[in-house]
């Protein structure tokens, strides 16, 4: 099983949906002080279920989501999705495709995650959305 791609929509810095393409060997992360790199590790530890903001360095966790600049508005809701590959049959499945998917809104009404399966025929299906790991919102 494989990282194959991770999706920013609205998280800390990224205020656009970014996608992040990781291909076979080694992927760096790059950047002068201030860019975001550290967001996009926060964004894996959101989206496998961190409940903590401190550890995502916030105050809450609203914090996650892009909070405007100087020429930005802010966003209302932020959404991460991490995809990995199950072609090698790791997850004992018959999806060769698995994303795990968090989603938060900034009035803090909608705190959820989900799990999407997609076969390499590209049927697909979504499971598990349930709230986010019981947090609460402004938790």
């Amino acid at each position: 099983m494989k990282l194959t791609r991770l999706e920013l929509s609205g998280f800390k810095s990224f205020a656009d949906t970014v996608t992040l393409t990781f291909e076979p060997g080694v992927t760096a992360i790059v950047g002068p002080n201030g860019c975001g790199k550290s967001n996009v590790s926060d964004a894996v530890r959101w989206v496998l279920g961190e409940q903590s903001a401190r550890l995502l360095r916030g105050g809450k966790m609203e914090d996650v989501i892009f909070q405007g600049a100087a020429h930005r508005r802010p966003v209302n809701v932020t959404e991460v999705s991490l995809f990995l590959d199950n072609s090698d049959g790791t997850l004992p499945i018959a999806y060769q495709e698995v994303a795990i998917t968090r989603r938060l809104s900034g009035l803090g009404t909608a705190n959820t995650s989900s799990t999407t399966l997609r076969s390499g025929s590209g049927t697909s299906r979504t499971c598990c959305a349930a709230p986010a790991w019981g947090v609460t919102p402004g938790s």
